[in-house]
């Protein structure tokens, strides 16, 4: 078994090699500022617009006197764009836990009300008996809306996705320490302890893929956030090789918040189609802003033997903690005409790039691209057709989408 474990917590310790000044730190503040409006694929998010968005950033510039400094600086900035998708590279062990990576409750909010909707199979939430549908009313035994509301700071941003985004990267807690949640059941408080992902991690199978046949000519294939591994390729093209004649795919993208590449997307998406065959859409805003020009195209998949697209010869389950590269299959599957059940996904934005700060070499992610199903839906907004809320209820056998999409397949 392998354990889901903390990346990076990679805020450099001081030597020599490494000052900088604070004219340098602070060169690199408002670098980072300038990058993200001029590059950022989503500006709508910042309905108040970039002047007054980073307005009060601008003026806390001036105060960067150390690396620990800047590094809240560049967290304060991409929490105000509440996109998931836009991270930094270094950290500390106060920095938040990456959301979907390292969350393992999905809360949405509404009219003020803080509720869990997803709650992640085999994580420390679960262990502690949280459950889909409890109200999460206090954080730190701060009620939950003030402690949203002293997450910015200042002046909370306005975008409507701010105060859901803020909620989820509390209830993930910090990278290092414990996390105490107070959810209200019915007439009942009930406060927990719980470890965060990064300190306690989420067991999971060795290798790229779990495998396993449900029933006579029905495989289970689970991906183990392993879309960013080559390996999975090989994988998953000797899980369909080797089945049976007949067999039908269940093909699990659960498990997948950390995202991947389109290498491996690609490759398992060739097994579903007779035909080269679109299968999602780019745009690249950056350069219709520098250049005035539009910029969009349609990437497309390849077949790649053997071929299974017959009807109803796979269906592909997806939840909110399938992320990124697990949400662009999961729009390709659908223009190939693969069934496509399960939840919401993870909602993030675009494709990411990397964009270096010079004084310090830091490195951070900002979603540069917007990318679509070939209808044009974004892929942020796609609901699958089939729509299972896969509501883990602590108990390991209990898996209703997994249910569903057993008697899906057996009616074909």
């Amino acid at each position: 078994m392998r354990v889901l474990s903390a990346l990076f917590l990679s805020l450099a310790v001081p030597c020599s090699a490494l000052a900088q000044t604070a004219d340098g730190l602070q060169a690199d503040a408002a670098a980072m500022l300038d990058l993200v409006a001029h590059n950022y694929a989503y500006p709508e998010r910042v309905p108040e617009g970039w002047a007054d968005h980073h307005a009060g950033l601008r003026d806390a510039i001036g105060q960067i006197e150390t690396r620990g400094e800047l590094l809240g600086f560049a967290e304060t900035a991409l929490h105000r764009l509440c996109d998931h998708h836009a991270i930094t590279g270094p950290s500390s062990p106060d920095s938040a836990a990456l959301v979907p990576s390292f969350a393992d409750l999905w809360v949405e909010e509404t009219d003020g009300n803080f509720r869990i909707t997803q709650v992640r199979r085999g994580s420390p939430a679960a262990a502690a008996g949280l459950l889909p549908g409890d109200d999460l009313v206090a954080i730190g035994g701060v009620s939950t809306g003030d402690a949203v509301t002293a997450f910015w700071g200042t002046e909370p941003p306005r975008g409507d996705a701010c105060p859901g985004y803020a909620a989820r990267v509390l209830a993930a807690g910090p990278r290092q320490g414990l996390r105490h949640l107070t959810v209200q059941r019915d007439d009942q408080a009930i406060t927990v302890e719980v470890d965060g992902l990064y300190t306690r991690g989420i067991e999971r199978p060795d290798g790229p893929l779990a495998v396993r046949d449900i029933a006579p000519q029905l495989r289970h294939i689970v991906f183990n956030d392993s879309l960013g591994d080559a390996a999975a390729i090989a994988a998953f093209d000797a899980a369909v090789s080797d089945a049976p004649a007949g067999t039908r795919f269940i093909i699990d993208l659960r498990e997948t918040p950390s995202g991947g590449n389109t290498s491996v997307g690609r490759a398992v998406l060739g097994h579903f189609t007779g035909a080269v065959a679109p299968y999602q859409r780019h745009v690249l805003p950056v350069e219709a802003r520098e250049t005035g020009v539009p910029r969009s195209w349609i990437e497309e998949v390849s077949p790649r033997q053997p071929v299974f697209a017959g009807e109803r010869r796979a269906v592909v389950l997806v939840g909110r903690w399938t992320g990124s590269m697990g949400e662009g299959m999961a729009v390709g599957f659908d223009a190939l005409g693969v069934d496509v059940m399960g939840s919401p996904m993870a909602g993030l934005l675009g494709a990411i790039g990397d964009y270096r700060l010079e004084e310090t070499g830091w490195i951070f992610k900002l979603p540069f691209e917007r990318l679509s199903h070939v209808d044009g839906t974004p892929r942020e907004a796609f609901v699958p057709p089939l729509r299972i809320e896969p509501g883990f209820t602590g108990d390991a056998d209990d898996d209703p989408a997994l249910a569903a999409a057993v008697d899906w397949l057996s009616q074909g």
